[in-house]
């Protein structure tokens, strides 16, 4: 298995040749995913005693399998968080994968850590955070929030007075499913905080939720960069304020949006996040890296390190030394190097290719909402702060919202999944691949006329 081999040489032609095709194509097949038993009959019992040899896997995988997976980069793929990794992210994420790095530390993977960590600096400086700013990049938000959450509980009982343990985070409820997840996992509390008309964490209903409770008892605020079903950023500034005011530790979750600080024409929306405590932007999302990618970057990093650095023996090596290891800043110890595709392209790319490609998908975002407010049988139900569009279709229920769901991906026209809000179900694009369209819009919008 680990000799190069004729066959093996024969596999990677091939491996290499279904990459180059992928990346070729304009557009990617939309697909869609068949049933266990369909899948069964078609790749059941593809695991044997003796092998069927890699070229007869990778056409199992390219001729069976991969048509049962929805191609996500697809233009018309509009739903949840989409993710469309640039040509060059996507072809050294081979590279990062035949590499065979260990990038959790400084000593084993040095190069890859500077450059990833050139990656977390762009980010940092996008959103103001000082010069010691730094972090790690993690499998995604989820990991991403739980590990700053994990630094702020263990930061604000080692500051606290004696007899008092923290335990409650304020968020709201359009915060992303991950902080009530963080909360089980560390059996603490999510107090909610209401919102204001706009749908936004303020610090004025802040204040009075934590005056309610003592704000001695949280030791966490989350507020939102960009929620995942309507694209809402918080009142940045004036969270930061109360948090400030309290000494309560202030982070933001920006997981899909924070990739909007690139973008000039938005950028204001996010003033305050530059006094964040810790913040989180997943670079597979809207900063085209392929998965999985997270970048979780603390203004003061020596805390996470107190938090998260494990301790044994044969780590001695590493923790003694004063080098620089992703490991310490983040839960899990085991690490591939997941922020080198997104380096590469940015190396590749520059900086100003991301800017344009986040105002493209802005753009068409503005574009939508125009659509839908100058067509009847449609209205929005909030406009749009990022590039998430919520709206409905007058006189749907919600039957007809799954039907029209159905058919656009039967018809391979589309993968637009209804979302509810309120108790009503609604229509939503997200919009984060530069490769979509005015026109993809209007296709979609005439399929619900």
């Amino acid at each position: 298995m680990h000799e190069y081999t004729d066959q093996t040489r024969a596999l990677a032609a091939d491996i290499l040749r279904y990459a180059e095709e992928r990346l070729r194509m304009d557009p990617v097949p939309l697909d869609a995913p068949l049933t266990k038993d369909q899948l069964d009959e078609i790749a059941g019992g593809a695991i044997t005693p003796r092998g069927r040899g890699g070229v007869a896997a990778l056409d199992l995988f390219a001729e069976k399998l991969a048509p049962a997976c929805l191609s996500i980069d697809h233009p018309r793929y509009l739903s949840f968080i989409p993710c469309a990794p640039t040509r060059e992210a996507a072809m050294f994420d081979l590279v990062v994968g035949a590499s065979s790095i260990y990038a959790g530390s400084w000593l084993e993977g040095a190069g890859a850590v500077y450059a990833e960590n050139q990656a977390l600096r762009w980010i940092a400086d996008l959103a103001g955070f000082p010069e010691q700013a730094g972090g790690s990049f993690v499998q995604g938000g989820t990991i991403g929030n739980l590990s700053a959450l994990v630094t702020a509980r263990a930061t604000a009982r080692e500051q606290a007075a004696e007899g008092v343990r923290p335990y409650r985070i304020a968020a709201t409820v359009g915060s992303h499913s991950s902080i009530a997840t963080a909360c089980r996992v560390m059996d603490a509390e999510q107090v909610q905080v209401p919102v204001n008309d706009r749908m936004q964490l303020t610090g004025e209903r802040l204040r009075e939720v934590l005056l309610e409770h003592g704000p001695e008892t949280f030791f966490a605020v989350v507020a939102t960069a960009g929620s995942t079903n309507f694209g809402i950023v918080d009142d940045l500034a004036s969270v930061a304020e109360v948090c400030a005011e309290f000494g309560i530790w202030f982070h933001v979750d920006g997981a899909y949006g924070g990739a909007g600080l690139a973008a000039p024409s938005i950028r204001a929306k996010y003033a305050g996040i530059e006094r964040a405590d810790s913040f989180i932007v997943d670079p597979h999302k809207w900063l085209f890296a392929p998965f999985d990618c997270c970048a979780l970057i603390y203004r003061e990093p020596a805390l996470a390190r107190v938090a998260h650095t494990q301790h044994a023996t044969y780590l001695d090596v590493l923790n003694d030394a004063p080098e620089w290891n992703p490991t310490d800043y983040s839960v899990g110890l085991t690490r591939r190097a997941r922020g080198l595709p997104f380096w590469f392209s940015l190396v590749a790319n520059g900086t100003d290719a991301y800017t344009a490609a986040i105002e493209h998908t802005l753009a068409v975002a503005r574009f939508a909402q125009r659509e839908v407010e100058r067509r009847p049988y449609v209205e929005v139900v909030r406009d749009a702060d990022l590039t998430v569009l919520v709206f409905r279709r007058l006189g749907w229920s919600t039957e007809d919202y799954y039907a029209w769901s159905d058919k656009l991906l039967a018809d391979q026209v589309g993968f637009v999944v209804p979302t509810s809000h309120e108790g009503e179900t609604l229509a939503r694009f997200a919009i984060v691949n530069p490769k979509t369209t005015e026109d993809d819009i209007r296709v979609l919008l005439d399929s619900m006329a």
